[in-house]
């Protein structure tokens, strides 16, 4: 049984903003899954679903089945014992997140005390534990949130996320505002704690280079649906939707010089969630669209061993690859049964 198995999420807001639309996710134990996208292609939204943090009015339909329990639908108490404790979120904008007139000791306690039946001794153990576990000294509890580095207020913000030993972290832009030196510590922290505490991890980012690089598998959203999904790093190195591609190439390459000086961009934004147009969502940017892309939609097609891809192009050559292969088995049987006819005459 899976970590977390997601099927058929749809999220349309109070406004009729269709957020996601059908999303289909899948995480191990132990399994990283990045989720890239442009601002407003839903993955934030499809972050806070997972547990049930979105707002009031927020229609939200399919399942979401958290070591087999659909956290759809808990009850009260239950979803409140699963937070913390079965999964959490380490938001995006730590100083933001944080309560600016509480002590950082205060603020990672909170979680331990509401959800663990712990001494208060033992809970300013585990707090002091929690922060020299991320990378920070235990004197850094009696400080404020003001007194923190930005990398240090997103240490103190994975130390929350671990306080009640969850099976799933999900990472919510977890390197926003960052500088780059920070960026890769804060990164390699997430990996290691992963590794070492076997937790499953949904990370979300615009940036494929760094999901690439973190994550074991890859999904790409626009328009608040599934694009492409794959090993992370084919996902990067080769994307098969128009979109992934587009992702893919805005982002400078070590070792590849002309990259440096020649990224590309996507002309325009992602549509309005209460407005898609018709067919597929991305045919109004997508530079090789074709005629039937304006009325109909694309699903997941499988192409390659674990991957998929919602694209015309994409299935076209899958049928095609069949066709040849069917093709290629008519012919040897063709000649198989021609060889045992030649045989049997002699």
């Amino acid at each position: 049984m899976s970590l977390l198995e997601v099927r058929d999420l749809h999220v349309t807001y109070a406004n009729g903003a269709q957020a996601v639309r059908g999303v289909d996710l899948t995480v191990d134990a132990g399994q990283k899954l990045g989720i890239a996208g442009e601002s407003g292609c839903g993955k934030s939204t499809l972050a806070l679903a997972l547990l049930r943090l979105l707002p009031a009015g927020t229609k939200v339909t399919g399942q979401i089945l958290l070591k087999g329990e659909d956290v759809l639908a808990m009850k009260w108490g239950r979803l409140r014992a699963v937070r913390w404790a079965g999964a959490s979120i380490v938001f995006q904008g730590a100083m933001h997140s944080l309560n600016a007139v509480h002590r950082i000791g205060d603020q990672i306690a909170e979680p331990i005390r509401l959800h663990r039946t712990t001494p208060p001794g033992k809970v300013r153990e585990r707090v002091a534990e929690l922060l020299e576990h991320v990378g920070l000294p235990a004197a850094r509890a009696e400080a404020y949130p003001h007194e923190l580095s930005g990398g240090q207020r997103q240490r103190v913000m994975i130390a929350m996320a671990l306080a009640c030993a969850p099976d799933l972290i999900i990472a919510d832009e977890p390197t926003t505002a960052l500088d780059v030196m920070i960026q890769a510590q804060i990164l390699r922290l997430i990996e290691e704690l992963v590794a070492e505490q076997d937790l499953g991890l949904i990370m979300i980012s615009h940036d494929l280079a760094v999901l690439s690089d973190t994550c074991d598998r890859l999904t790409v959203m626009y328009a608040g649906r599934v694009v492409e999904e794959g090993p992370a790093q084919e996902v990067y190195d080769d994307a098969l939707h128009p979109y992934g591609k587009a992702l893919s190439a805005a982002f400078p390459r070590i070792g590849d010089p002309s990259s440096r000086f020649a990224p590309r961009g996507l002309p325009g934004d992602p549509p309005d969630p209460s407005d898609l147009p018709s067919g597929c969502t991305f045919h109004p940017r997508c530079p090789v669209a074709l005629d039937s892309c304006t009325t109909e939609d694309q699903v997941l097609v499988g192409a390659g061993e674990l991957r998929r891809a919602a694209c015309v192009h994409v299935r076209e050559a899958s049928t095609q690859g069949a066709a040849d292969v069917s093709d290629a088995a008519d012919g040897s049987d063709t000649s198989d049964a021609s060889d045992a006819s030649v045989g049997s005459e002699r």
